[in-house]
């Protein structure tokens, strides 16, 4: 049989941080002790603005390459998730393959599941993987959301930041990737958007985040902690011998609200969310490569990745390192 296995990880985070006591020295109408009361956050990454999300998942992905000891020529799938492309198109994967220097004619393409476009495109990889066409992919979650946000909204503005992280995957002999699930209920889709588009040059309806907050955390933790059971149930896997939760970090509260739904104590669950904010499709793999550079993900151990995203989408991923 073919299993999946995680072997590098990379991230990157553009600049220097942004306190919140920056954001109030730029003219928002908020405080530090607002922000970290309410999010946990106390610093984010802004992206200057001739840096793209394709530039950001180059860093990450020299990074993880690195760490898995292969060069771009051996990756022959490359997927991208994102919610802030380059460009309409070509996909920001296509952009990434072409920094990368990969010519060996290998697929390439970009994932929009907005927050869990990271947990989308690992579960797509997977499938890739054990199909047995592909034998190295590389999974990029990359964002540029500041590009997005109304600055004038302290309600979203001031918790969202830039960043990258990715992830190389192997076909193995060895069980890595144990479970999968995903979701989708388009029916939410009005309480986190971005509602405008590009029409004939000009950009129509309202081209920044808009979110309901406290409808965006009751749904969430609610799917957070249902997939998290679901994909240990999938593998066979008591909650109580998963070692370590990596949820997207979105806020510390509805981390906090998620791991207590679920009976897991918080020095189980790794929290980066304080120091960049959320990334969106970035947060869950900026999360797990700092927590296996610091030693806390040791070989063997068991992780649950998830996230949540507008849409809405949810997924989240059971694996064994």
């Amino acid at each position: 049989m073919i299993h999946t296995r995680v072997i590098g990880t990379g991230s990157y985070l553009p600049g220097s941080p942004v306190t919140n006591d920056d954001l109030v020295a730029r003219g928002i109408d908020t405080s530090d002790e607002w922000i970290v009361e309410r999010t946990g956050i106390r610093s984010r990454y802004l992206a200057p603005p001739d840096v793209t999300s394709s530039d950001l998942a180059y860093e990450a992905s020299v990074r993880a390459l690195a760490a898995a000891g292969c060069g771009p020529q051996d990756i022959d799938l490359l997927i991208v998730a994102t919610s802030t492309p380059d460009y309409i198109f070509p996909s920001t994967a296509t952009l990434l393959q072409a920094r990368l220097g990969i010519s060996n004619g290998s697929p390439a393409f970009d994932v929009q599941a907005v927050c869990a476009g990271f947990a989308y495109a690992l579960a797509t990889a997977d499938k890739f993987i054990r199909s047995g066409d592909h034998k190295r992919v590389l999974v990029v979650g990359a964002e540029v959301f500041s590009r997005i946000l109304d600055w004038q909204d302290r309600s979203t503005c001031v918790l969202f930041g830039d960043g990258a992280g990715a992830v190389v995957l192997a076909a193995s002999d060895t069980p890595g990737i144990l479970a999968t699930a995903l979701h989708a209920d388009g029916s939410h889709n009005g309480i986190l958007r971005v509602p405008g588009q590009v029409n004939r040059g000009l950009v129509t309806g309202d081209p920044f985040l808009r979110m309901d907050g406290q409808a965006v955390f009751k749904f969430a933790v609610r799917v957070l902690a249902d997939v998290a059971r679901e994909v240990a149930e999938r593998a066979g896997v008591a909650l109580d011998d998963v070692d370590w939760l990596i949820p997207h970090q979105a806020n510390i509260r509805i981390i906090q609200a998620t791991g207590k739904r679920l009976g897991l104590s918080m020095d189980r669950v790794i929290a980066t969310v304080g120091e960049h904010g959320n990334t969106s499709a970035a947060s869950i793999p900026l999360a797990l490569d700092a927590a296996v550079r610091d030693g806390r993900i040791r070989p063997g151990q068991k992780v649950i990745l998830e996230g949540i995203g507008g849409g809405f989408a949810w997924g989240a991923a059971l694996i064994q390192f």
